[in-house]
């Protein structure tokens, strides 16, 4: 399958129009054939103040359902740009309860 759940050794941090929005160095890292890298974060490490949830929710064949939530950070709406697992297949055990960001629509800064 080439996927691949790889814990971070260093600090992962996720800005939305320069407002920090999840910043941990407990992140795992999964590389998910040719996708960009998705990080997974602790939900104890993310802004959820600036988060809401949304009705959407997509299903994956090996990691199961997802559920989404959008920002608004300093008056905008970034929608969808959020998402997370809360009971994963056995097979991607390692991100439940952790959350992760669209990298295409946020600012993600490593080291």
């Amino acid at each position: 399958m080439g996927n691949r759940f790889v814990k971070t050794e260093e600090r992962v941090r996720v800005d939305i129009d320069g407002v920090t929005v999840a910043d941990s160095t407990d992140v795992i890292a999964l590389h998910e054939g040719s996708l960009p890298i998705r990080y997974y974060f602790p939900k104890s490490d993310v802004r959820f103040d600036l988060l809401t949830p949304t009705q959407n929710t997509t299903r994956c064949h090996w990691k199961g359902d997802a559920r989404y939530w959008s920002a608004d950070v300093r008056g905008r709406l970034h929608a969808d740009v959020l998402w997370g697992y809360d009971e994963p297949l056995p097979g991607a055990a390692d991100i439940a309860g952790r959350v992760a960001f669209y990298n295409e629509r946020v600012d993600i800064r490593t080291g």
